[in-house]
């Protein structure tokens, strides 16, 4: 796969949007470096969308990263989708990247929904910042992180690194564990998303349209 493919619009990933464009333009506005560019979008999609895990949505329109940009609350698959969008709208390669995870800090009324301890498809991009790939993941605002004892996940771009979920809070208590990698995808693959949340959680059952049925194509 070459490395232009990560530039391409998808149909969730949708970086040729005008909103999309507009939005990227906007929020890296005289970067000029990959790693300033990067970071910028990082914190724009971080703080721009509140984290909310009671937002999932089974509408696929609902997953497009243009009309992310129209919601103030939403969780980490969309807001990945977001910032995979706005890094290819700025000329940054990227692609979309799952892991399932624990949240050993979860409160009782969310795992009373999912009726599990297990996150599935927790999402995360992996940009191209200078011919490197970096592992990040916008997900949880700053505000929210600061509830929690731990520093909001940030990309520095005078030192850059994977910005993953921290394992420990503030206090040494476990918080974040990765137990299985879903590997990486060039658009969101929602039938397998939503197919596996209804296998695993407490979800109604559901059909999930094709892409051609879902945007009238």
């Amino acid at each position: 796969m070459a490395i232009s493919d990560y530039l391409a619009p998808g149909v969730y990933v949708d970086s040729d949007h005008p909103d999309i464009i507009a939005f990227a333009r906007e929020t890296i506005g005289d970067a000029t470096s990959d790693a300033e560019k990067t970071s910028r979008l990082f914190r724009a999609i971080r703080e721009r969308i509140r984290y909310d895990p009671y937002t999932i949505s089974f509408e696929p329109k609902a997953y497009t990263a243009s009309e992310l940009l129209r919601t103030e609350r939403s969780y980490c698959i969309p807001k990945a989708v977001l910032f995979c969008a706005a890094a290819r709208a700025a000329g940054l390669p990227a692609r979309l990247g799952f892991a399932d995870v624990k949240n050993h800090l979860s409160s009782q009324k969310l795992l009373d929904t999912l009726g599990s301890d297990l996150f599935a498809f927790h999402g995360y991009v992996e940009v191209w910042v200078d011919g490197t790939p970096y592992k990040l993941t916008p997900a949880f605002n700053e505000s929210l992180c600061t509830r929690f004892g731990v520093a909001a996940l940030d990309f520095d771009p005078a030192a850059p690194a994977d910005a993953m979920l921290q394992a420990f809070d503030g206090a040494g208590h476990k918080y974040m564990e990765y137990v299985a990698d879903r590997g990486f995808y060039l658009d969101l693959p929602l039938q397998e998303i939503l197919s596996t949340f209804e296998r695993l959680y407490r979800v109604r059952a559901m059909t999930v349209p094709t892409h051609d049925e879902a945007f009238g194509r």
